[in-house]
């Protein structure tokens, strides 16, 4: 065995490791749909819709030129850079509750990263097109690598996957930078009272708990593809006890 530890890390260790990360992450969709459900059906005292609350964040930050659509699906919303728009779901876009407010800041609050040209969503952008190529081809390298005894095709693999790892790490200080501006926002400029904001923070923190379990997955996932690749030896190509 070229390294007890990794294959003990590999084939025993992980599945007790993803276990709590597992947990975690269905706790965290729980959360999501739980607090959305509760705060969607109470309406804020403002009567403002979703749409009303991105324009006052666009307003408050000085930023024009960013579109708000109405899109269909159930927590579909999201800011797309391609152009310069923001999607808020049916029931965020016309819907004046609390949990509307509160998506809606957060996606606007992605806008204004873009205008003042945010460092982690600026190497985000960068990375996208490593990022894609890494989603598509990441794992039948690995399972290439894997069946075929090819340490080098394994390691392609490895890197590509890791490259998707990384661009969720950069994503994490992206969302909780824009849900920390849309509530800066909603507290300045008096969006919510003060229960009201209560909601709308237990909304965006529930959102930002399924990323951080996201990453977790990844990493996971990431680390076990390692230690295969040194158990197995490490370097080279080798069939069966090598030589």
């Amino acid at each position: 065995m070229p390294n007890n530890y990794a294959y003990f890390f590999a084939h025993n260790l992980y599945w007790v490791l993803l276990i709590p990360v597992f947990l975690l992450s269905l706790y965290a969709q729980m959360q999501v749909s739980g607090n959305f459900n509760r705060y969607n059906a109470v309406n804020n005292r403002r009567h403002m819709t979703g749409a009303q609350a991105a324009e006052a964040v666009l307003r408050a930050h000085g930023v024009t030129g960013v579109a708000i659509y109405q899109t269909r699906g159930r927590l579909t919303d999201h800011y797309d850079p391609r152009d310069n728009a923001i999607y808020l779901s049916e029931n965020v876009y016309g819907a004046p509750t609390v949990a509307a407010v509160g998506v809606a800041c957060h996606e606007a609050g992605h806008a204004v990263q873009y205008a003042e040209g945010y460092g982690p969503v600026r190497l985000r952008s960068a990375i996208i097109p490593a990022t894609n190529i890494g989603s598509k081809f990441s794992f039948i390298l690995l399972l290439i690598g894997l069946f075929m005894y090819s340490q080098t095709l394994f390691l392609a693999g490895i890197v590509l996957f890791g490259i998707t790892t990384f661009f969720q790490l950069v994503t994490l200080p992206v969302e909780f930078n824009a849900s920390a501006r849309a509530i800066e926002t909603i507290e300045g400029q008096g969006l919510l009272e003060d229960d009201e904001l209560n909601g709308a923070k237990k909304v965006l923190r529930a959102a930002a708990l399924t990323y951080v379990a996201a990453l977790l997955t990844s990493l996971l996932q990431l680390m076990r593809f390692v230690a295969i690749f040194a158990a197995r030896g490490g370097g080279g190509n080798r069939r069966g006890g090598g030589r």
